[in-house]
């Protein structure tokens, strides 16, 4: 009876054991996952801050103005060029 019940907590302090390796070398595995993610969350937040500076610059008007002008050959109407219309 002894040596069974001797036997059993060999056994459970084993298994006890290789779940304690499996628990810490997933546990490893998703902190070096947890990392990547965070280092892939920076990269992405500087794109965007670039992309955000990008945006910006486009969208100012005398970028707008400059490329109407240069591209399209759009300019201001002349005085003389202006008509109103009115009801």
């Amino acid at each position: 009876m002894m040596r069974l019940l001797l036997a059993l907590l060999i056994v459970a302090n084993v298994v006890s054991a290789l779940l304690v390796v499996f628990a810490r070398h997933e546990h490893r595995q998703l902190f070096v996952q947890l990392n990547k993610l965070q280092r892939e969350r920076d990269e992405l937040n500087i794109e965007f801050g670039r992309l955000q500076l990008e945006q910006a610059t486009w969208a100012e008007s005398n970028r707008i103005d400059q490329v109407a002008r240069e591209r399209i050959g759009m300019k201001f109407p002349e005085g003389a060029e202006t008509v109103v219309i009115r009801p």
